[in-house]
């Protein structure tokens, strides 16, 4: 590797470095304890000292030098991990650089030309590679050390590295720890002690920050059940910060199979950068905290004061600018922020340059003054261009005119700040299939009425009334406590729809959107799938005891919407728990905004929450397990063992305490829920466990408390909700409430805020995502567990061995994934599969997996064999591999009998497996595969690398829109139960071409084996005689039938390779038999039974001794698993 040039003084180096070459300009070196020699006590001091010091000098084992006769300075200009790179920089200077040389003068201009060379290779070499990394130079020293070190696939890409302690027992290592896009490195060497550590982000069960007696705070590592502890980190939060951004990642991209299409600093797993991390990681908190649509992307920050015309002063806060969102956020502790859509802005005005001050105008006469922006003229331009305000037809006014107006509304902001008009939402006229939300239609409200709870309804719609006409209201209102206040006490009926649009930013989505969701409608109407399916039953069951869902309008309408999104996100499709928060939100909004609520939730609020295994729920369940820890000691106290709540709690999570509570409190949740997120469920859990303490504490088992957590949410009422008696029975599901006294619900809110307001939205997020592993780990645990139990049952494989072949096979699977993002496991994944399906392999990958466990070596990696293989264990032809069939084949030739084993070779040279086909492999899978796709018309332009890793070309059904033939899998789940063991009498027979290619197989696997004469003769003979059977039952058969007539194939001309003597090499005795045919005649053919091959072959004691010779699977095992790296696929 080239280096800038840098300055080095020989004095005392030679003590530490031995010159190999030299001559008048350049000197090639060697570390001692390098190479030859060792290097004894001398050696393991140098070892010692390339560990613990940062200098690509104190690294590399070689190094050239750049000097000139007159001068005692050197130049170090390229050092290397081989002798064999340093020779190839060594050999370049020679021929390129010493010609040059001599035309100089001066030692300086020798010394300058040399240096403007070398620099001028590394800025060629860095055009691509580094150029977004902060110190390119030095990432370069860092990045030889890790390809040295950890002898990975040159595909892995480098993101960081810092220097630390890893304790092994009760002793520090000082090293080197390396983060990369799919592994955690950690590499130390101290007085010839080596410790390497290489852990892949998807193999960690817990990240998270410790501290104790001996480290007063490190990173704990949970990895394979053993404990990896990190200490004396320069930068450990920064440390941490990127571990946990990498492991997010993979977990993402290798379990989620998400692609990142609208994240470029992501989508290519190559080019990660820890500069895009943290781009990312910025983006995604900005997303979450203002609710934005996930196409956002945080562009700028600006330090700044914003004119709050309610509080008549300055807040200091933080400008943040994405591609359609202009927002603001406080930090002086008001908690007041804004989101200004970039289609509200009509003009931006730079007022005075003295106090850099910069007025946003939007429309319904508002404005906005920032002031003290650094670079307000930037940014000024910036919202300009991004508003389009120059280039717009509808701000074709006078720029004077337009400066007059805003100055006119800045004069009228500052003077009576009171009585400025606030903008009211502009709402789009998307057309929908139900313009008015079902309680409007269902529980209107009477006018005249004027019963206490309706006169506490008007006053509280007042009370917002007067927060809009101070604070806003629509998409651009300031959210203060004061709005959070009214949340709390509840918000009106008439107001709800719209509040639970602004607040979960789904106003947004709709306004960005037009006709979004009743072209979706259209497309949806009358699809059949097993999402619609699933929606159809379970019509009936949300709500079903109020009005509006005992009508075909509410059903009606629940079913477009839940279809519709079943339709927009075939990754989720339908999942039990959507329906009854759907019906929820069709009560008080209309059908396309209740359409868009349900999209905020699924798609932002509660990420992965409704999918197969509801990982985002028992995420956030086991996130409310450590803060019952933290805030509730006497309960933990008594019940130590938690994941009681995980079970009692998961319904709370799913249906936002719909479920449980009755409609008319539970609606006051959902409140809080928009506009605090996830944290308002949390804290209420809290507070129903706080409230219930007493009673819980002194429970006995599981099942009282259950009742006593039943019998408390049906206690709970609101006493201020105006729906009518028979809607407020409706979701109560025991009316014996005279075993708790009613609770309020509002009451029940504000003492949960009270209490455990001081949750942090932040923090909640971190635990999200240390917990996020373990969960996933959980659960690809249980999955292993299952699968292994139904596989065990069908071969003979230990469960120690099937789980290693589990974890192998996983790996191989990840392997396709690590490097890529165009892989097929990711291309065609479907998370609705069963267990057993979930991971699969291609043909390349299987091929370079089963090359390292087959016990002959017979399947070199990518080999025609390795094709017929696949093909054969391939049952249901799609062109991917299970786990199941993987170990089927791999029990057959490691442990079946010798005549399975030979059944398997036997049928590996028939077809499907084998065609017979003399095209190249990629050719033959292109034909082997191409009756499986839906339409392969266009297979005939694409070549051999058009196609995708395992060389099928499919369309792979998506959950949600193509319907599944459930009945075609029971009849094939029957026949699989009711299917008899294949007899050898079941067989076809072998004709010639194939026994001739079964013949090669036998000498490929035989090869190198130690009697490999003697089972090169056993087979020649095996051929020999059964060359001659056939010809005697062909004789036997010919004079009762005519010979034109005859249906078996005929071998009469077989004579000369009947006589011949067996030949002891593969090449004589395979070649014989096509001659012999070629020497009878067009019409000759011969074939065998297996029978007739078992016979012969069982007469061969070398043949039968080598089959039944027992294979080491756990040798095969631990090299397979040190090797599978290293035999990553060439893509």
């Amino acid at each position: 590797m080239w280096l800038h040039p840098e300055e080095i003084l020989l004095k005392n180096a030679f003590k530490l470095w031995v010159t190999e070459k030299d001559n008048e300009y350049f000197v090639l070196q060697r570390r001692r304890g390098y190479g030859e020699g060792g290097g004894g006590l001398t050696g393991l001091l140098v070892g010692t000292l390339d560990t613990v010091l940062d200098s690509t000098s104190k690294v590399a084992p070689f190094r050239i030098l750049h000097h000139t006769p007159d001068s005692q300075v050197y130049w170090s200009i390229a050092c290397g991990v081989t002798k064999e790179e340093i020779v190839q920089h060594w050999d370049w200077l020679q021929q390129n650089i010493m010609r040059t040389l001599s035309v100089f003068d001066s030692s300086e201009d020798v010394t300058s030309f040399v240096q403007g060379k070398i620099r001028g290779l590394i800025a060629e070499e860095g055009k691509t590679s580094l150029v977004l990394e902060d110190d390119p130079e030095k990432f370069r020293e860092a990045l030889l050390r890790f390809e040295k070190w950890f002898e990975l696939p040159p595909e892995e890409k480098l993101v960081t590295y810092y220097s630390c302690s890893y304790w092994r027992g009760k002793m520090p290592c000082q090293g080197w720890l390396y983060l990369s896009t799919n592994f955690m490195c950690f590499y130390s060497y101290m007085l010839g002690a080596e410790v390497k550590l290489v852990i892949s982000w998807d193999e960690i069960w817990r990240l998270e920050k410790t501290s104790n007696v001996i480290l007063t705070e490190s990173i704990h590592v949970l990895s394979h059940g053993e404990d990896h502890y990190f200490s004396m980190l320069l930068h450990l939060n920064e440390t941490f910060v990127i571990m946990e951004q990498l492991a997010d990642y993979s977990i993402k991209r290798l379990f989620d199979k998400e692609a990142f299409q609208r994240e470029p600093a992501l989508s290519d797993p190559l080019q990660i950068t820890k500069r895009g991390l943290e781009a990312h990681a910025k983006s995604a908190q900005f997303r979450t905290f203002f609710r934005l649509p996930k196409e956002e992307n945080l562009l700028e920050v600006h330090e700044s004061f914003l004119w709050v015309p309610f509080c008549h002063f300055n807040t200091l806060g933080k400008i943040c600018l994405s591609e359609n969102y202009l927002c603001f956020a406080s930090q002086d502790g008001s908690q007041c922020h804004v989101i200004i859509p970039m289609r509200e802005i009509i003009n931006v005005e730079k007022t005075d340059s003295g106090s850099r001050a910069l007025t946003v105008c939007v429309r319904g006469k508002r404005a906005l003054r920032f002031t003290e922006v650094r670079d307000y003229q930037r940014l000024s331009n910036t919202i300009r261009s991004r508003c389009g305000i120059s280039a717009s037809p509808q701000h074709s006014a006078s720029s004077e005119a337009i400066r007059g107006e805003c100055q006119s509304l800045i004069n009228h902001f500052e003077d009576n700040p009171e009585d400025v008009t606030l903008m009211v939402g502009q709402k789009d006229s998307s057309k929908a299939v139900s313009t008015e939300a079902l309680m409007t239609v269902f529980h209107p409200q009477d006018v005249e009425n004027l019963d206490p709870k309706m006169l506490k309804e008007k006053m509280k719609e007042q009370s917002w009334n007067i927060h809009f006409s101070e604070y806003g209201r629509g998409t651009s209102m300031f959210f203060t406590r004061k709005t959070r206040d009214l949340i709390v006490r509840g918000v009106p009926e008439a107001l709800r729809g719209e509040l639970w649009m602004l607040f979960s930013g789904a106003v947004n989505d709709m306004a960005t959107h037009p006709g979004y969701y009743t072209e979706l409608v259209e497309q949806s109407l009358g699809t059949s799938t097993l999402a619609t399916d699933e929606i159809e039953r379970d019509l009936h069951r949300s709500l079903p005891e109020h009005p509006a869902f005992q009508s075909d309008t509410g059903i009606s309408a629940l079913r477009r919407v839940l279809t519709a999104y079943a339709y927009r996100n075939p990754k989720i499709g339908y999942c039990q728990a959507m329906n009854i928060l759907t019906s929820v939100l069709l009560l008080y909004a209309k059908e396309e905004e209740a359409f868009w609520l349900l999209v905020a939730v699924c798609e932002r609020m509660l990420p992965d929450y409704f999918n197969r295994r509801i990982i985002g729920a028992l995420v956030d369940q086991a996130v409310f397990e450590d803060l019952i820890r933290e805030n509730l000691p006497q309960l933990v106290e008594h019940m130590t063992d938690l994941s009681f709540f995980s079970s009692v709690s998961l319904s709370w999570f799913l249906t936002l305490f719909i479920s449980v509570l009755p409609i008319e409190s539970a609606v006051n949740v959902v409140d809080c829920f928009f506009y605090d997120g996830i944290k308002a469920i949390l804290q209420l859990g809290l507070a129903v466990l706080d409230y219930n303490m007493e009673a819980l504490i002194s429970c006995h088992d599981d099942a009282e408390a259950v009742t006593i957590l039943n019998k408390f949410f049906d206690s709970v009422t609101n006493k201020d909700s105006p729906l009518p008696p028979t809607v407020q029975q409706a979701s109560v599901g025991n009316n014996d409430k005279a075993a708790h006294m009613n609770v309020d619900i509002s009451e029940l809110i504000r003492e949960a805020y009270e209490k455990y307001g001081n949750i942090r939205s932040e923090d909640v997020e971190s635990s999200r995502k240390r917990n996020k592993l373990y969960v996933i780990q959980t659960l690809e645990d249980t999955t292993k567990q299952n699968v292994i139990r139904v596989v065990s049952q069908e071969v003979r494989f230990g469960a120690s061995h099937l789980d290693e072949l589990y974890n192998l096979f996983k790996r191989q699977h990840f392997l396709s994934c690590y490097w890529t993002m165009q892989s097929p496991a990711l291309l065609h994944h479907d998370p609705s599969l069963a267990y057993l399906e979930q991971y699969q392999l291609g043909f390349q990958q299987f091929s370079v997996l089963f090359s390292l466990l087959e016990p002959w070596a017979f399947c070199i990696t990518k080999s025609p064999l390795s094709l017929w293989v696949f093909r054969l264990i391939d049952e249901n032809q799609d062109g991917l591999i299970n786990f199941k069939e993987f170990c089927f084949a791999l029990d057959t030739l490691c442990c079946g009998s010798f005549t399975n084993k030979l059944k398997f070779l036997f049928k590996l040279h028939l077809p499907p497996a084998f065609t017979g086909s003399p095209l190249p492999l990629e050719e033959q899978r292109i034909q082997h595969f191409a009756p499986l796709t839906e339409d392969s018309s266009h297979l005939s332009r694409l070549t051999a690398f058009d196609l995708p890793e395992d060389g099928v070309i499919r369309k792979s059904p998506e959950r949600g829109r193509v319907k599944v033939d459930l009945q075609t899998y029971l009849k094939q789940w029957q026949n699989e139960i009711l299917k008899k063991e294949e007899t050898i009498k079941d067989l076809p027979r072998i004709n010639q071409t194939q026994f001739i290619q079964f013949s090669k197989t036998l000498y490929r696997i035989f090869h190198s084996d130690p009697e490999e004469e003697s089972l090169y003769r056993a087979v020649a003979h095996v051929t020999s005689l059964l060359l001659r059977m056939e010809e005697v039952g062909r004789r036997l058969q010919e004079p009762r039938s005519p010979p034109e007539s005859t249906k078996t194939p005929s071998i009469s001309a077989a004579e000369e390779l009947s006589t011949e003597e067996a030949s002891p090499t593969p090449e004589s005795s395979v070649a014989s038999s096509p001659r012999s045919s070629r020497d009878a005649g067009p019409e000759v053919e011969w074939s065998f039974s297996f029978e007739q091959v078992l016979a012969s072959l069982l007469n061969e004691p070398a043949i039968v001794t080598f089959f039944e010779r027992p294979v080491d699977i756990q040798t095969k095992l631990g090299q397979a698993k040190v090797a599978q790296l290293k035999l990553k696929v060439n893509k």
